[in-house]
């Protein structure tokens, strides 16, 4: 059986899960007024009427909030509705102005979807998504400017929200964490929210509970909030879990509640009982008319998709050689696929993938910058490998063409020139160089030819070292193969 099985005292659990993901959508104003969403703002800067709650400001819909988010339920192979509603979500929280939420709640802009996730193990697994609804951010409590009070910043406050809410189909955190890194990357891609979990821009509640293997009901379940992290995720599904069952196997229940993560003790603590619809007294939005698009819309915004992660990783594996492996790694992010394709372009694109997860990505990672820092642009990259593949320079050479390149800037074929790095392929040349090998080194010919031949690795040194790594591997060894057995 796959998924996370936890071997109890009185029988093996499994565990059901589903997420619910806040994406800030992209856009430059607020889902309901023209206030900016840039981050990093001075604080309560980005603030209009209409976010601070005034008596009479009026909400006025965003459309790029819109078209961002059924461009998003696109991505996600999911349902456009032509009609939804907005509705108030009632509650109190100090940093929500108005008092009340602008959400979707019974009618949706999107509803049913799927995501396929890649595991570990070299399976696949298909995520259902049950709806994705726009709603308005609130804005951030400060706690730790007093001692005594808290502080209240509303730049983030009318910023709009797409709520993702997946279907109870994950059985392990793994997989968890495959679709988050998944759903990042189409999102990402598609524009739509830039994913960045640690400035809150992406943000995971997490429903656990956990049931006997071989049960079909589902049992009570706890929701973590806010969880900022891909690892916290994980740690906190594997976490809550367990407290579950031992919870279970100790004769107790289980209250719906909502629970805050700890990721200094990985565990989990409880923030308040769950609230039920009702709660929030959800009610249809007086002031914004029901939202009616029509097929054409939709299809305008279908004609302006880029290719998804899946469909480049699959091209790249059929028309470009690539492992599914090779392939997986390059698409996961937009911007290293487009740069892997320029560097391809024209050119061995396997060897130009191997050179890129590679020295490539080392030599990024050692100068601690971004692709689009990179001293190395992508022709020049693929223009090495041509050196490589056309005899110019060998391999070892290559190495060092690289090094040189990541210090300068330069292009291979001016380091190859300026350095006198070309590759002799000269047969008579390097015949000169392994007969002085060889005249040099009797007892080791000696040595050879009574049937040491794994000496052979130790002459084709000495001939390239004697010939500063420019003599071509393949011609040293094919004459030293024939002079040594003479």
């Amino acid at each position: 059986m796959s998924g996370m099985i936890i071997e109890g005292k009185t029988g093996r659990w499994e565990v059901i899960c589903g997420l619910e993901i806040h994406c800030q959508i992209i856009s430059k104003s607020k889902m309901f007024s023209g206030a900016s969403t840039h981050y990093g703002s001075d604080t309560n800067e980005n603030v209009s009427f209409v976010d601070a709650g005034m008596p009479g400001m009026l909400p006025t819909l965003n459309e790029e909030c819109v078209r961002q988010a059924i461009k998003t339920g696109l991505g996600l192979n999911a349902v456009i509705n032509k009609y939804s509603e907005f509705a108030r979500k009632n509650y109190f929280y100090a940093d929500l102005p108005q008092g009340y939420q602008i959400t979707q709640f019974k009618y949706p802009l999107v509803g049913e979807g799927k995501v396929v996730v890649n595991l570990s193990d070299g399976t696949t697994k298909e995520i259902g998504i049950e709806r994705i609804h726009i709603e308005q951010d609130a804005g951030k409590s400060i706690h730790d400017i007093s001692p005594n009070k808290s502080f209240i910043d509303l730049n983030r406050a009318g910023v709009g929200l797409m709520e993702i809410v997946t279907k109870p189909d994950f059985r392990s955190p793994e997989e968890a964490g495959a679709f988050l890194r998944k759903l990042r990357s189409i999102v990402r891609y598609l524009g739509t929210c830039d994913g960045n979990m640690d400035e809150g821009s992406m943000r995971c509640d997490i429903n656990v509970s956990v049931r006997k293997v071989g049960e079909t009901e589902l049992r009570t379940r706890n929701e973590m909030k806010n969880v900022n992290s891909v690892k916290f995720v994980m740690q906190a599904i594997e976490s809550e879990a367990k407290r579950h069952v031992e919870t279970y196997e100790n004769g107790g229940t289980i209250e719906q509640e909502t629970r805050q993560f700890d990721p200094n003790t990985c565990a989990t603590k409880v923030m308040r009982k769950k609230e039920f619809a009702h709660d929030y007294r959800y009610f249809p939005e007086p002031d914004l008319l029901p939202l009616v698009i029509d097929d054409e819309y939709i299809e305008q915004i279908r004609s302006e998709m880029v290719e998804l992660p899946d469909a480049k990783q699959e091209r790249f594996v059929k028309e470009l050689g690539l492992t599914a492996y090779d392939a997986s790694v390059l698409c996961e992010n937009k911007e290293t696929a487009e740069w892997f394709e320029k560097a391809a372009n024209g050119h061995d694109a396997k060897k130009v993938a191997n050179w890129m997860m590679g020295d490539f990505f080392a030599m990024l990672n050692e100068k601690k910058i971004s692709l689009e820092e990179s001293p190395i642009s992508p022709e020049n990259l693929g223009r090495l490998v041509d050196l490589i593949t056309s005899n110019v320079i060998n391999g070892k050479t290559a190495k060092d063409v690289f090094a040189l390149m990541a210090e300068t800037g330069d292009t291979p074929d001016k380091i190859v020139e300026e350095k006198g790095l070309k590759q002799v392929t000269d047969t008579a040349a390097i015949e000169a160089v392994i007969d002085a090998v060889i005249s040099a080194n009797p007892d080791n010919v000696a040595a050879y030819k009574a049937g040491k031949t794994a000496l052979m690795g130790w002459f084709v040194g000495q001939v390239m070292k004697e010939s500063r790594g420019k003599a071509n591997p393949g011609i040293v060894n094919q004459i030293l193969a024939q002079k040594l057995n003479s």
